[in-house]
């Protein structure tokens, strides 16, 4: 699913995404209750959830949350920390060396503006991150965005726009944007 591209809620290609978020919850659920010195059965969830093994140098912290699971792509020596979201549908792709805060969200769908479209479709497109990026605590990343190599989120930014390279980024944007 891409920016110009709608889901049509109930369609079979949304029966097969929900029937895929039944598993990833489950695989997650499972992941983020075993002991944390259990390499060997978190690496097996991990290629569960994942559809493949973590590449070399991956570190992810449980808890550990996917909608989906197969559009997450982790390039080496990736780190992620405790309790962060991937709702990644439409494509998350994080770089090498990329390091995730706790409670970061990244999140590719979502439902348009109109009321009336709204329970009707899903809307969103993929996240791109670029090598050696910092996102902070806390930060929340919305569909359709790409982070720049070397760029930082700080903690509790909400991005929804494109991020430069080699920037810092902070803050919430939440302003009145239209009125119906």
């Amino acid at each position: 699913m891409s920016d110009d591209r709608l889901l049509r809620i109930h369609s079979a290609e949304f029966q097969s995404m929900a029937e895929r978020v039944l598993r990833a919850t489950e695989l997650t659920s499972r992941l983020n209750v075993l002991p944390f010195e259990d390499e060997e059965g978190k690496s097996e969830l991990f290629q569960q959830i994942l559809g493949k093994p973590l590449p070399p140098g991956v570190t992810i912290y449980p808890p550990f949350y996917t909608d989906h699971g197969l559009r997450l792509d982790l390039a080496e020596r990736v780190f992620i920390n405790q309790n962060c979201t991937f709702l990644d549908y439409a494509g998350i792709r994080l770089g090498e060396r990329v390091m995730v805060g706790p409670k970061a969200t990244f999140i590719t769908v979502g439902h348009p503006v109109d009321p009336v479209e709204r329970r009707g479709w899903l809307s969103g497109g993929p996240i791109d991150v670029a090598e050696n990026v910092w996102i902070g605590a806390g930060a929340t990343i919305l569909p359709g965005v790409s982070i720049g190599r070397d760029a930082v989120v700080a903690a509790g930014a909400v991005v929804a726009d494109d991020v430069p390279p080699a920037s810092l980024v902070t803050g919430s944007k939440a302003t009145v944007r239209r009125q119906w």
